[in-house]
């Protein structure tokens, strides 16, 4: 397969809808798929010198390719010169960007209320020394131990807590700072959140969750607009080998055109359940950025176009949680969110987290919530015996 020219857009097609069915597609061939199959190969016919876009399974794929496109035009739509590498999962981008910007002697800020692999992060980091600090997500608090730094990460909204910090401001002052900035921007996907919008250098996002939406597969990108910094994230990319496999790929470019889909009803979904909880009897302590109550909804509304799929609330103990869990049924429990079925857990059981045993992450899926809240508001009176 020759290199997919892009398509791009119809004239007046720059809707979320729009784009989303239509990211990434090659230009139309007659006879040919609109999106083609799967490129199985590790290597290609390569006759003369090695000038052509694809010459080794570990640098290139057309598979690849158009996805990587189609994610591009959904975090930067419009722009010139961005690029996308997609990997085999979040982590594998997460580590492509840290590991290729930060040598020993280096100082990196990190949020101290993020995923909770970060502290794994951490410890390489610090092994290959380099200065780790950490600050929470809310108020801007990175800000406070950002001096001499080489790279700020933002995790906003946090994953488990749901806080938001203001990427513009952040931004600024990193870059006068001479810092450069990556946003994990996996809670709110590019429909929800454009980072290079706000500034950020780098978007980075695990796929695997609401990007594509059906928990089957695991992936990961990063977006950037610096080409050196990007062709140290693709040299990384080829020393480690974190690629994505072809039928992982093209999966996930078949689901970016139900994205639009799936992100505004389980954003609704996610408020309607919000609302109910934060109305129950019992105080549970409900975080979802787009409550207007909400300590992160100021914030989040200057920068997010969707608040998300995720809601977290607090039971007042391990046990009351697990029987909440226990009785649910349109309600899987899980890890991971982003899926169009909905999944709670109680986050405390891996550790990692600084969050209270009864602790809920819940992932709003796709169901009609009518049923959602009704079979959360009796599992909430049934465990409360």
């Amino acid at each position: 397969m020759s290199d997919p020219g892009p398509q791009g857009l119809p004239s007046g097609g720059d809707g979320d809808g729009t784009r989303a069915v239509r990211a990434g597609l090659p230009e139309p061939v007659k006879y040919e798929p609109t999106l083609p199959g799967p490129v199985f190969a590790a290597h290609f016919h390569l006759p003369g010198e090695p000038t052509g876009p694809y010459t080794y399974g570990r640098d290139e794929n057309p598979t690849w390719t158009l996805l990587e496109r189609a994610v591009g035009e959904l975090e930067a739509p419009g722009e010139d010169g961005v690029e996308t590498l997609v990997f085999a999962s979040g982590m594998a981008a997460i580590s492509s960007v840290l590991f290729s910007r930060l040598r020993s002697g280096d100082a990196v800020v990190l949020p101290g209320d993020g995923y909770q692999a970060l502290p794994l992060v951490r410890a390489q980091l610090e092994a290959y020394g380099i200065e780790v600090r950490t600050a929470p997500t809310g108020g801007d608090a990175q800000l406070g131990v950002l001096d001499g730094a080489q790279l700020l990460w933002i995790e906003t909204p946090s994953n488990p807590g749901l806080d938001v910090c203001d990427i513009r401001r952040l931004v600024s002052e990193a870059h006068a700072r001479g810092a450069l900035v990556a946003v994990d921007n996996t809670l709110a996907t590019p429909l929800g959140q454009r980072p290079l919008e706000l500034g950020a250098d780098f978007s980075v996002a695990s796929g695997t969750k609401q990007l594509t939406g059906h928990g089957d597969l695991l992936l990961g990108y990063v977006t950037g607009r610096d080409a050196e910094a990007m062709s140290a994230v693709r040299r990384w990319r080829k020393i480690v080998g974190a690629i994505p496999g072809p039928m992982e790929a093209w999966l996930a470019h078949r689901s970016l055109a139900t994205l639009h889909l799936r992100v505004e009803r389980q954003s609704a979904n996610a408020l309607a359940v919000a609302e109910a909880l934060r109305d129950w009897p019992e105080e549970l302590g409900v975080r979802y950025p787009g409550l207007p109550a909400d300590p992160s909804y100021a914030i989040a509304s200057r920068q997010m176009r969707r608040y998300g799929c995720v809601v977290s609330f607090t039971l007042p103990t391990r046990a009351r949680a697990e029987r909440f869990l226990d009785t649910l049924r349109l309600v899987d429990d899980a890890t991971s969110f982003g899926g169009v079925r909905s999944t709670a857990e109680r986050r405390g059981r891996w550790g990692g987290d600084a969050v209270p045993e009864g602790f809920i992450r819940m992932s709003v899926g796709a169901e009609d919530p009518e049923d959602l809240v009704a079979d959360l508001l009796r599992a909430l009176d049934a465990s409360a015996g």
